[in-house]
Order: structure tokens, then sequence, then C-alpha cells
């Protein structure tokens, strides 16, 4: 398969992509990005989680935490579509059923121009495109290779069945001078006669990254067929046949 294999059942339950900056933006600024578009009715407030615990002389622990307004979170009038607009940066994510990369990647352009509009931006710091797979393997299974090349090896000296499991890798990918998490896991089946497991691909860059915008979004195209090689070194011909 190459890396553009299309899938009609393709098992994507969630596509992202997600761009981080050096900016000098307000978070009251960035509550101008969404004015007028009425594409994205909802709107959410993001904050970020700090906390610290201290321990004194008398051994006593004393814990303080903090939240912080870094941005908003928009959703589509289906739900489908979601985009963030933080301090930071800007994510863009498209949630099953997942369409095809020109369409995801052209709405993901358009809200990037208006974020770039309010946020002027001096710097991009990391580039990256997520994908996130459910597979849902038919039982009864002899064993997860059948169907996935990167799994858990267990030692012939153990019981071979697995009734949980997470996995995360990270691994250099020179191709595109960036680097790749693969993450796998058990989740709750979506009905009694499978196994799902999720398979999430964050492909990204944060070296020698381009700051005018064509060759931004040539990066991120390249990054996207980084993506779908790894994905297809991930799984085998017997889960190809489960997307078709």
């Amino acid at each position: 398969m190459t890396s553009d294999t299309h899938y009609p059942n393709a098992p994507i339950t969630e596509a992202v992509i997600d761009i981080q900056v050096t900016t000098p933006v307000t978070v009251e600024a960035l509550a101008t990005m969404n004015a007028g578009d009425a594409d994205y009715p909802t709107a959410e407030q993001l904050h970020a989680a700090t906390g610290a615990m201290m321990f004194g002389p008398d051994k006593n622990a004393t814990a303080t935490a903090s939240s912080q307004h870094i941005g908003y979170l928009y959703r589509s009038a289906d739900g489908l579509h979601i985009y963030q607009s933080r301090a930071n940066g800007y994510t863009f994510s498209r949630l099953a059923r997942y369409p095809h990369w020109g369409e995801f990647s052209a709405e993901a352009h358009r809200l990037w121009d208006k974020y770039k509009a309010v946020t002027n931006p001096t710097a991009v710091t990391r580039v990256a495109v997520r994908y996130v797979n459910r597979i849902d393997i038919p039982l009864p299974l002899n064993s997860f290779s059948d169907y996935l090349r990167t799994a858990p090896h267990l030692s012939p000296d153990l019981p071979q069945g697995l009734s949980g499991y997470f996995m995360q890798l990270m691994l250099p990918l020179p191709d595109i001078k960036g680097d790749g998490i693969i993450i796998q896991t058990i989740i709750e089946p979506s009905r009694p006669d499978v196994v799902s497991v999720v398979l999430d691909i964050d492909v990204f860059r944060t070296l020698e990254l381009p700051q005018g915008d064509s060759e931004l979004w040539e990066l991120l195209e390249q990054l996207r067929h980084e993506k779908n090689r790894v994905f297809e070194a991930c799984i085998t011909d017997e889960a190809r046949r489960l997307f078709q």
C-alpha cells in the first residue's frame, strides 16, 4: 500500500492540524477572531491550569492551584469541526466522518488566515498533523499481530491474553526533519463482537520551520504524507480489509 491509499471506511475518528507560535496577542484580541463567522456559533473559553505543592520545615504540605484564560474554542453548527484560537497557537480538528485531506486542509487554512490576521505571529515554533484511529478488530482474536505490525510483544513465559494495554512510542523521522509519537491502547469496544484499539499518530516538526505561509502549508502536506506512511507501517493486510 502507498502512503496515499484511500479507504472507503477509514478508521479515523479525529484529524488535527496544530500550529504553535510566538505572538504578542492578548486574550482580549483573540475574542474578535470569530466575529461574523456563523459557521462556528458555539464558543467556549480555554483555560490552562497550573499547580504547585510546597513542603515546610514542619513537613506540612501546602498546595496551590491557578487557572489562566489562554483563548477560545469554537464548534461548528454540526459539531464536526472544532478550532482553538490560543495565545500560543492554533488548532483545527475534524471529527468522524473524515472527508478527505483537500477539504480538511482548506478549512484549516481559511481559519489559520483569520488567526494570523488577529495575532500577527512573530514565529512558528511547532507544526503537527495528528490522526486518531479506532480499529475494531473482530473476535475471536488469536493475536494482535494479525492486524497490527506495531503492537506489544509478550514473553512466551507469560499468559498470552491481554485485557488491556497502553503503549507510547516516540521515533525520529529524518525524512521530514521531525518526530512521530505513536500511542496505542485498548478502549471500550464499540460492540460485543470486537476489540477496539486506538492507533493515535502525531507527526510533528520543531526545527528549521518555514515562516512563510505557502512553505508552511507545503510542510503540512509533507507531514500528512509521513503520517500516512507511519499508519501503513503499523497495520497488516488483514487490518486493511476492515477499512474496505
